[in-house]
């Protein structure tokens, strides 16, 4: 009853205005349509990253990076990144061992992030670093954008970033009192399920989170230097390649502990925060199980020895 009552005064104060001043009618009800299209338009996927923790092997971290007409875009290019995220949710069955989480921004930051690779690369950095602060993590620098753009259902997705609903605004006997602009945005309220909730509140490892947050570091990450290296792949009285072995010059690092270092069949990372990063493709297939690393600290050199992978039967 308190809606039909509500709603009943708003269309009486918008037949007023259509009738005394026709023109800003029409104007509110433009404004009104593309406010309503913006807070109830759902999130969208836009790409998906796959992260890992630094230093050690850990179950993978899949960020959604979501496009969101809710999300407001920032006023300047200098200016903070609005940004919303999901919670950090786990996932394990049938051999699948993985962490998730959504992150959503306005169309138009990801578009800039489209049109300039810099720019991309950029907002990914940024994205890493408030996924680390917000889920108390330590992310490797490394990441992979996979093929496909969503990790998971669009339907999860989207209940994960939209959270708990905005409660009705109470109703008083002052409601004759209300100025249009205040009805209108209780019906939208009602109305809309995903209505303007910038400040909700939510819980996320262990303290509080606004739906809306802001990155606020605007500064371009530094390059990182490619160390000096040297590879050579070891062959046999035949000429047939036995195994790659791979040295790395590092002066700025005191401890293996400081590189992480990734390994598939066809190409090598090694990457120390802050400091270097090196990515080759390998002259031959390696089996990465049989690898080693070693790490001379007088020097500051590792050596590395990779297996040349048996070919299949």
């Amino acid at each position: 009853m308190a809606g039909a009552a509500l709603a009943a005064q708003l269309w009486s104060l918008l037949d007023e205005m259509a009738e005394n001043d026709p023109q800003a009618y029409r104007r509110l009800l433009r404004q009104q349509r593309a406010e309503a299209e913006r807070l109830c338009a759902p999130p969208e996927p836009h790409l998906c990253l796959r992260a890992r923790p630094a230093g050690a092997v850990g179950r993978p971290l899949f960020i959604n990076v979501c496009s969101w007409k809710r999300v407001p875009a920032p006023e300047a290019p200098a200016d903070p990144i609005p940004v919303s995220a999901g919670p950090l949710d786990e996932v394990s069955g049938e051999g699948d061992l993985y962490s998730i989480i959504d992150i959503a921004y306005n169309p138009d930051v990801l578009q800039r992030g489209e049109e300039n690779p810099e720019n991309m690369e950029h907002l990914i950095h940024l994205t890493l670093k408030f996924v680390e602060e917000r889920c108390n993590l330590i992310l490797s620098y490394l990441y992979t954008i996979e093929s496909f753009k969503l990790k998971g259902s669009r339907e999860m997705m989207q209940q994960r970033l939209k959270g708990r609903q905005m409660p009705t605004p109470h109703l008083s006997q002052n409601t004759k009192e209300l100025t249009l602009d205040q009805l209108l945005h209780a019906v939208e309220a009602e109305d809309c399920s995903n209505a303007p909730v910038l400040l909700k509140e939510e819980s996320v490892t262990q303290s509080k989170a606004h739906l809306i947050e802001e990155i606020t570091s605007t500064e371009m990450p530094e390059k990182l230097s490619t160390p000096v290296y040297e590879i050579i792949t070891v062959k046999d009285a035949n000429k047939k390649p036995l195994k790659i072995e791979l040295k790395i010059e590092l002066p700025k690092v005191s401890s293996v502990s400081e590189c992480d270092l990734r390994i598939s069949k066809d190409d090598i990372i090694i990457e120390v925060p802050e400091k270097y990063k090196l990515q080759l493709d390998l002259p031959e297939l390696v089996d990465e199980e049989t690898t080693t690393a070693v790490f001379n600290k007088g020097k500051r050199v590792l050596f590395i020895t990779m297996l040349v992978a048996k070919p299949d039967p």
